[in-house]
């Protein structure tokens, strides 16, 4: 590994960080500055306590190894379903119940309000906050279905 700093997975499953000065931090969580417009750009491996202890201005700055326990983490942490087909809405005032089918099968999402769809970088891509606080993304709303199309039109 890298001379700077080592990585690793304890017995327990947390990522602990040992860094050049011979400090070791259990509990750390990486953390993706830009996790929609560049998630591979921009990364921070934070300690339990909340403070940031190494910063990397991209992913292939991380040694191998490192990267790809970094990058289980973010995995597990990470859930971000992508809706590929509106199937439903159960009302075109909120809130409502959307029945959406993703990347990850079937799923039903509240909406509480018109606010909760966040037009990102690329106009066509959307962020949802399902009331439950679970976050679904259309990645290009131009590549929907036409009725997924018309049932989104009715939000925006």
């Amino acid at each position: 590994m890298n001379r700077l700093f080592q990585l690793q997975r304890n017995a327990h499953g947390r990522l602990v960080l040992h860094l050049a000065d011979g400090t070791e931090h259990v509990g750390v969580t990486p953390v993706r500055a830009f996790p929609v417009s560049a998630p591979q750009e921009g990364l921070s491996l934070v300690a339990a306590e909340g403070q940031e202890l190494l910063w990397f201005d991209a992913m292939d700055e991380i040694p191998a190894e490192a990267r790809a326990l970094i990058e289980q983490d973010l995995v597990a942490r990470e859930f971000l379903p992508t809706i590929t087909r509106i199937v439903s809405v159960s009302s075109f005032s909120t809130p409502s119940t959307w029945r959406v089918e993703t990347d990850r099968g079937p799923a039903a999402l509240v909406l509480k309000g018109e606010e909760d769809i966040r037009r990102l970088a690329e106009r066509t891509h959307l962020r949802i906050s399902a009331s439950d606080g679970v976050q679904f993304r259309i990645a290009d709303a131009t590549r929907l279905d036409r009725a997924s199309r018309k049932l989104l039109e009715r939000f925006l």
